[in-house]
């Protein structure tokens, strides 16, 4: 694999990691045979989803993150004269969702949700019903080995959705030490960051970093035994950051709830599950920043700004899994979901 020069470091990571690669827009026709793999998906909080979305069956959705098709199914099969608008960036999912749909009221679309507003334009669709993201790496993602997303198996250290752009092995292999501990750290909340980053600095002058196992190892190297001992996956956590990092994942969760809020019609819901507190984070704040009715300084005693709410929260607390679904489903233990209606 070819290792990008250390001088096209700043430009390169910058365009792709910061801002995001734009991908080829393309529909998938759901009554068209395809070529699928094997996908397996559980839907995450299927029923409150639902219920969140309050579906109108002549209404227009999007599912911004289809992986298996498990909620977009579930969103399709309500609809009478309505239409759902499945979105997802990895062609993997795209072909197994465009199968699984077929026969429904929906159309795949091989797009980022931070897209949204341009696939709606292509699509002629000016206002959305309701809207649903289903954030992070899918269970296929993780259950192919081959996709770099995994500490469990030895892979290629890839771990792009879209499987295209840069790869996880091109950042550990190319970034300094200073930017590899903020990118452990912001994303990863990895309090040996900086020991991790030194390790793949000094590994990486000896051979370049190309595997997930090779990877893990200099994680676990880099800590304490003490630290080893009690923590059963020492890589999780780096793992996350540079798998956020790889595929733009914060910025295109902002860029997306903006996109989507904007073209939501009056009434229309928005549900985000959520998988980590950084994202859990994120979208907290935007959701009650559109329910907010001052925007004021908060030391100023009178409202002066006559700020009117955009939203309204229909989950003040986000909603978890119930104890059935935590024994049926392991992926539902650290999913949150928020929900809110625009007004």
């Amino acid at each position: 694999m070819k290792i990008l020069p250390p001088q096209w470091k700043t430009l390169i990571f910058k365009i792709h990691f910061e801002r995001g690669v734009p991908l080829h827009v393309k529909p998938c026709e759901t009554g068209k045979e395809e070529n699928t793999v094997e996908f397996s998906h559980i839907p995450v909080l299927l029923s409150q989803c639902l219920d969140g979305l309050a579906i109108d069956p002549a209404g227009i959705y999007l599912d911004g993150t289809a992986g298996g098709a498990g909620h977009s199914k579930e969103i399709a099969k309500r609809l009478t004269t309505g239409r759902l608008i499945s979105l997802d960036q990895d062609p993997d999912a795209v072909a197994t969702a465009a199968a699984r749909l077929k026969g429904l009221p929906a159309q795949v679309v091989q797009a980022n949700f931070r897209e949204t507003a341009r696939v709606l334009d292509e699509l002629e669709i000016p206002f959305i019903n309701g809207a649903l993201l289903d954030l992070g790496v899918s269970s296929h993602q993780l259950d192919d080995a081959e996709r770099g997303f995994s500490y469990h198996a030895d892979a290629p250290l890839d771990m792009r959705m879209s499987q295209q752009g840069p790869t996880a092995a091109d950042l550990v292999n190319t970034l300094d030490r200073e930017e590899l501990t903020r990118i452990l750290r912001d994303y990863g909340e990895e309090p040996y960051a900086w020991q991790i980053a030194g390790k793949i600095v000094k590994a990486r002058e000896e051979a370049p970093i190309l595997t997930t196992l090779q990877f893990a190892d200099l994680i676990a190297s880099a800590m304490p035994p003490a630290e080893r001992r009690k923590n059963k996956n020492p890589a999780r956590r780096s793992f996350q950051a540079v798998r956020i990092a790889v595929n733009g994942e914060l910025d295109a969760l902002n860029d997306g709830m903006e996109a989507i809020f904007s073209r939501l019609a009056p009434g229309g819901r928005f549900c985000i599950i959520t998988f980590h507190s950084l994202e859990d984070r994120l979208v907290k704040q935007k959701f009650r920043r559109w329910a907010q009715r001052c925007t004021c300084p908060p030391e100023q005693p009178i409202c002066t700004c006559g700020g009117m709410p955009k939203a309204k929260l229909i989950t003040r607390k986000p909603i978890e899994a119930d104890a059935g679904e935590l024994e049926e489903n392991r992926r539902s233990r650290s999913a949150k979901l928020r929900v809110l209606e625009k007004l």
